[in-house]
């Protein structure tokens, strides 16, 4: 499995960024296509003189044929991502996701790659009927009118795409579901994010005492979160034992309210403490979302980044960046 040429879409993005940094570590000639539209080739610093970086859109057949030229293996990350692009940019949503996948299926069996490796995502579950939830869920678009779901929803065109291609056409493929993979540097649509930057702007307010802090929600909502390096190790992992039409979760057991989240954020990354005052929820976001990770534990991965570290780091560096360089 050493020495392969592989491509990423997506690979300036910031789960593409940290793979691609992990795929050159061990070894392996790395290509990239990105529009650079949610990322940027500079961020992976003098790990870009390494590799290939391939301009275009995904949803340009051409560019997607061009950079599949000679690759062994695609991890197919290209998409749009951030939950509040879920409700204001649908439609795009949908076009990146149908349109990409197909035109990575096209270009894979034009040009003889038989190895594909599909991020999909937890979003594919919405409201499963068992937490913590293993790969047998039944996936759901609870209601096509909500634009949340466009997310989810191109996830799954894109599962059922791959797997059902994959019956023929690839000597491999797997899918990967990532749930709420975080770090320094993931953008500003996440719900790590924004805590920390607006914990920053709240302390920086109020200099004593605990303030108020408003959520969406009650706070009991409950998520469970990997840290980049982990899901890089996790992704590497993959690469190496990942077995044929297979799907596995990407994340870690350990389940926290959306509450005790923002209490660990001022925390951790800022040594306060915070009031924290429910609001009102945005439709469709589930109240439960823990994966349970014993397929990809059974490959050997264990998370080896503790919560409150990687929170801390997170918001440290968050909170250190001028606000035009985010």
């Amino acid at each position: 499995m050493k020495n392969q040429t592989i491509l990423v879409t997506g690979g300036s993005g910031f789960l593409g960024r940290a793979l691609v940094a992990g795929l050159l570590e061990t070894g392996h000639r790395v290509r990239i296509l990105d529009d650079d539209s949610r990322g940027s080739i500079h961020k992976l610093g003098a790990v870009a003189e390494r590799l290939e970086f391939f301009a275009g859109d995904i949803r340009d057949s051409s560019a997607v044929r061009r950079s599949v030229q000679g690759v062994d293996t695609v991890f197919h990350l290209a998409y749009i991502n951030g939950t509040e692009f879920f409700y204001t940019r649908p439609d795009e949503i949908l076009e990146v996701a149908v349109k990409g996948m197909m035109n990575v299926l096209d270009a894979c069996r034009a040009e003889g790659t038989r190895e594909l490796f599909l991020a999909s995502s937890s979003e594919v579950y919405q409201n499963p009927p068992r937490v913590p939830t293993d790969e047998t869920a039944p996936l759901s678009v609870p209601d096509v009118l909500n634009p949340r779901y466009s997310y989810g929803g191109g996830k799954i065109i894109s599962e059922l795409l791959a797997l059902n291609y994959g019956r023929k056409d690839f000597r491999r493929v797997v899918v990967f579901r990532p749930h709420n993979v975080y770090g320094p540097d993931m953008g500003r649509e996440h719900v790590l994010p924004q805590f920390s930057l607006r914990l920053r702007e709240l302390f920086r307010q109020q200099l004593a005492g605990v303030p108020d802090f408003p959520i969406q929600g009650s706070g009991k909502e409950t998520r469970a979160f990997i840290h980049i390096r982990d899901f890089t190790r996790a992704l590497l992992i993959l690469l190496e034992k990942g077995r044929h039409r297979e799907i596995y979760h990407l994340g870690t057991e350990e389940e926290i309210s959306i509450a005790d989240l923002a209490r660990l954020t001022a925390r951790e990354g800022f040594g306060r403490e915070i009031r924290v005052m429910p609001g009102p929820l945005r439709e469709g976001s589930p109240p439960r979302r823990c994966p349970d990770t014993q397929k990809i534990r059974a490959l050997g991965f264990r998370p080896a980044v503790p919560l409150a570290a990687g929170v801390a780091e997170t918001a440290c560096w968050y909170a250190s960046q001028p606000g035009d360089k985010l």
